[in-house]
């Protein structure tokens, strides 16, 4: 990885270098977890299955830099498209600087732990399925509850 500008974070994300965009995900695998669109209302459901790749455990891609030979549909987020997913969740730092907001306060990049997204509860880590084992999405949808400035967040069980 390239080296990284001071509070590169503060940045406008248009100004980001590569490797400065990819250090700024806080690693919570929220972005990997299957949704669904509802084609009648185009309401995106979440689930709380993950995609093949993503180590459930830790919240990490297993094969990131070839994902997309594995995952021809997996997202590379850039900010020329980040307005165009309306899923992400607030917590996501590439969201909430897009906003113009800060990171939150238990961003590795501020407190130099990246175990903290598990802390504060924003991490899927230890509570997803892998997409192996979950059988059709339509029974894993699940209604997501982000914490306010990304303070925490979770899954809740959807109720049909």
């Amino acid at each position: 990885m390239g080296a990284l500008r001071a509070q590169f974070w503060e940045l406008p994300l248009d100004t980001l270098t590569r490797a400065e965009w990819e250090a700024l995900c806080d690693g919570c695998g929220q972005c990997c977890l299957h949704k669904l669109e509802d084609a009648d209302t185009g309401e995106v459901l979440h689930t709380n299955v993950a995609c093949k790749l993503l180590d459930i455990e830790t919240a990490q891609c297993s094969n990131y830099r070839n994902r997309r030979a594995f995952v021809p549909d997996c997202l590379r987020l850039t900010a020329r498209l980040l307005p165009e997913i309306r899923w992400l969740p607030d917590t996501c730092a590439y969201v909430r600087r897009a906003k113009d907001l800060p990171l939150p306060q238990w961003h590795y990049l501020l407190t130099g732990d990246r175990d903290d997204v598990r802390r504060a509860g924003v991490s899927v880590a230890g509570r997803v399925i892998t997409e192996d084992e979950a059988g059709p999405l339509e029974h894993h949808i699940v209604e997501p509850s982000f914490g306010d400035a990304g303070a925490s967040t979770g899954t809740k069980a959807r109720r049909a």
